[in-house]
């Protein structure tokens, strides 16, 4: 199923906010402090611009989100990174897809020469497999550098996509 992606708006945050803490404090695929206030997240997430906020949708509900940015300043600036999170409910439904491939497409027309994703959680296998079939490698692994609930000490892959 493509869901249709939108630029975030204000009206957005109290369907966001759920989806957000739901994958935050399920504590395995995302590295953020479970501990986050709405705040902090609302903060962290909605980044002004020249960043880039996007929601996918599913009628009137939103299904998932992403951010996208530079992955760093000054000399850094010309590789984008983000980050996508996926309603508990619309996991495997192509929500993840269309919001990856509006992140590459979005990276392409703002000139980007790459996108870098810093911190994919090794577990977390069915983002290793979307990122890897649209064109991401894995440039290394931190070892034990994510703590997962039940997996104990996992790595956290530097995933890479050359535009």
């Amino acid at each position: 199923m493509q869901s249709p992606i939108r630029e975030a708006r204000d009206n957005d945050w109290p369907q966001l906010w759920p989806i957000i803490r739901d994958v935050v404090t399920e504590q395995q695929t995302m590295p953020y402090d479970p501990a986050m206030t709405e705040q902090d997240a609302k903060r962290m997430w909605l980044l002004p611009a020249p960043a880039r906020v996007t929601v996918s949708t599913n009628r009137s509900r939103v299904t998932g989100a992403a951010n996208m940015y530079a992955n760093r300043p000054g000399p850094g600036s010309h590789v984008a990174s983000g980050s996508l999170m996926v309603g508990r409910h619309a996991r495997g439904t192509g929500v993840g897809r269309a919001l990856a491939t509006d992140m590459i497409d979005w990276a392409r027309r703002s000139g980007f020469a790459a996108i870098q994703f810093n911190a994919v959680v090794d577990t977390n296998t069915a983002a290793v497999r979307l990122y890897e079939s649209l064109g991401f490698v894995t440039l290394g692994t931190a070892p034990g550098a994510f703590r997962h609930p039940t997996e104990g000490f996992v790595g956290l892959r530097i995933m890479w996509l050359d535009l």
